[in-house]
């Protein structure tokens, strides 16, 4: 059994609370200057070239790439064969989170009660994600998720008897209604099966992975992929202006399901998907 004392978890959800509000991922940033290149509508490069600007300057500066500095998410996959010592996990994490919206000067967005709207001033509680796998060793992810995407997300329980093009097009809808409130070109983090919860879940976990990784399944795979050219068909393009590159990335993960079910969640997140991870 390995010990490992919270006081290192909150460390590293500082850490990496800052690094993923301040530095782009580097598999989004290679999809935007990718982008630039395949794009014919001038206005639509100019926008790409744009937020690749605004990310070299924030990585430089040490300033948010969005001022929707987001409500954390932070996952942790615990190893089995690790005991937490030296307090509370859930306190270490937000504790993390607090500290690093205070260093980072970052927008603090939450609020405590949903209808009463009263803001907490750290941008805590977290929502915090935990998957028990195998070893001794704790990965932690802290994904700064923006609303302006988040609220243009959905869920829809399909009939098993349901087709692949039905899904496909309850995923183009969502785009179609998203548009330019979700600040595109969007990254979509797709879930298929589990439970109405499960499947929103993986939904959101699927933003985690690159961009550039597609799916250990080939269905899958192939879905992904037939996505990401259907939506880069629409014409939303960059900001919602008109282009070539609506969609940077389509990321799917699958679930076993019930007999009676095949439910769907579509987590959208805009060009600025942001996630960093540590291993300890």
């Amino acid at each position: 059994m390995r010990e490992i004392d919270v006081s290192k978890i909150k460390d590293a959800v500082t850490e990496l609370s800052l690094k993923a509000n301040f530095e782009l991922r580097k598999d989004i940033l290679k999809a935007l200057k990718a982008g630039v290149k395949k794009e014919t509508n001038v206005r639509a490069r100019n926008i790409l070239k744009s937020v690749i600007e605004n990310a070299k300057l924030a990585k430089a500066r040490r300033i948010a790439i969005c001022q929707d500095t987001g409500m954390a998410v932070v996952h942790l996959e615990i190893g089995q064969e690790v005991a937490l010592c030296g307090g509370s996990l859930k306190d270490a994490v937000n504790a993390g989170v607090e500290e690093a919206y205070r260093k980072g000067c970052l927008r603090k967005s939450v609020v405590g009660h949903p209808l009463l709207r009263n803001n907490t001033g750290t941008n805590t509680p977290a929502m915090t994600f935990i998957d028990i796998v195998e070893g001794d060793r704790l990965k932690i992810t802290v994904s700064p998720k923006g609303f302006g995407s988040e609220n243009k997300s959905m869920i829809k329980m399909f009939r098993p008897t349901d087709s692949v093009e039905e899904i496909k097009r309850f995923v183009i809808e969502v785009a179609l209604k998203a548009g330019p409130d979700a600040c595109p070109p969007f990254v979509l983090g797709v879930g298929i099966g589990g439970t109405f919860e499960q499947c929103a879940y993986l939904a959101k976990k699927a933003l985690m992975r690159p961009i550039d990784e597609r799916s250990p399944d080939k269905h899958i795979a192939r879905l992904e992929r037939e996505l990401l050219k259907e939506l880069n068909s629409l014409g939303i393009g960059p900001m919602g202006l008109g282009g070539k590159t609506t969609a940077l990335g389509v990321n799917i993960i699958e679930a076993p399901t019930h007999i009676a079910a095949l439910p769907v969640a579509v987590n959208v997140s805009c060009h600025a998907t942001r996630s960093a991870e540590k291993t300890l």
